[in-house]
């Protein structure tokens, strides 16, 4: 396999460990991505990574883990939509713009309380675009404790919830809690918002959450076989992201690697693309 992949690559225990934490959080937010894209709360999910934006970069400021700070940052977020209103789109629009601009600003005024701090040199790029190679084991821990944790309420709430984001009134009219599943969901997309801050940095967090269940729902049909499809397009970028930017290093004179989020998106929109293509050929033979 050496001339896939350069010698050494598994052999470091700080790839390993990347690849452990990507892999997990990739298949949580697959999980959670589908019901993100089928809900229509893409933009959401994007307002949440801001507002795990400024919780990573206060944590920095204060001094604490950027997981924890990614993490909680995005459940106040989530809370502040929940308690500005998101029983309708509109409203849910509103929530999320108005909790958007406010992350916003923080997250400018943290990072400039990050920049006058000379000791902080690196922690702007590694909160806005990860570093998967600088995770620790400790860390690695805590993020397959929460994505468990995800997975086992995902379960729990997985069928009404599909239920009632097929159709709110149906499901209301059948005894369902939809604005309480509401609420429930998007504390747990903010949770995988801000694990998957970890891998692929804040800015870009969204890519994981979205991108490959989109690719996938423009594959599968059945609800089991795309959330199987959504988890091995997000496994596969992130395994042959870590590859690609590891190999890179060799590639130039200067020896500057690639950032793994850089190559974890590009893969990630290209799984999109493809499913695309795909999908429109498929379509235009069977129109035929």
């Amino acid at each position: 396999m050496h001339w896939l992949v350069e010698p050494g690559l598994w052999s470091n225990a700080a790839v390993r460990t990347g690849v452990g934490v990507g892999a997990v959080v990739a298949i949580v937010s697959a999980m959670v991505g589908l019901f993100t894209v089928i809900r229509g709360q893409s933009f959401a999910g994007h307002a949440l990574a801001d507002v795990a934006l400024s919780g990573g970069a206060g944590s920095n400021v204060l001094g604490f883990s950027p997981l924890a700070g990614f993490v909680v940052g995005a459940l106040v977020g989530a809370g502040a939509m929940e308690a500005v209103g998101v029983e309708r789109v509109r409203q849910r629009d509103v929530a999320t713009g108005v909790v958007l601009g406010a992350a916003t600003g923080l997250s400018a005024l943290f990072l400039y309380l990050i920049t006058l701090n000379s000791s902080s040199t690196g922690s702007t790029q590694l909160i806005l675009f990860g570093s998967l190679f600088s995770v620790s084991a400790p860390t690695f821990l805590v993020v397959l404790a929460l994505s468990v944790l995800v997975c086992l309420a995902l379960a729990v709430i997985g069928r009404p919830l599909l239920f009632a984001s097929l159709s709110s009134d149906a499901a209301a009219a059948r005894g369902v809690a939809v604005t309480r599943l509401a609420l429930c969901y998007t504390l747990l997309m903010a949770v995988t918002v801000g694990l998957s801050a970890i891998v692929i940095g804040a800015v870009l967090s969204t890519a994981l959450l979205i991108g490959p269940p989109a690719a996938a729902l423009r594959l599968g049909r059945r609800m089991s076989m795309t959330l199987v499809v959504a988890a091995t397009f997000g496994v596969a970028a992130v395994l042959v992201g870590v590859v690609v930017s590891y190999d890179s290093y060799y590639w130039w004179p200067s020896h500057r690697a690639l950032p793994v989020s850089f190559c974890v998106v590009a893969l990630v929109v290209a799984e999109f693309l493809v499913a695309s293509l795909v999908r429109r050929l498929t379509t235009r033979k069977s129109s035929a």
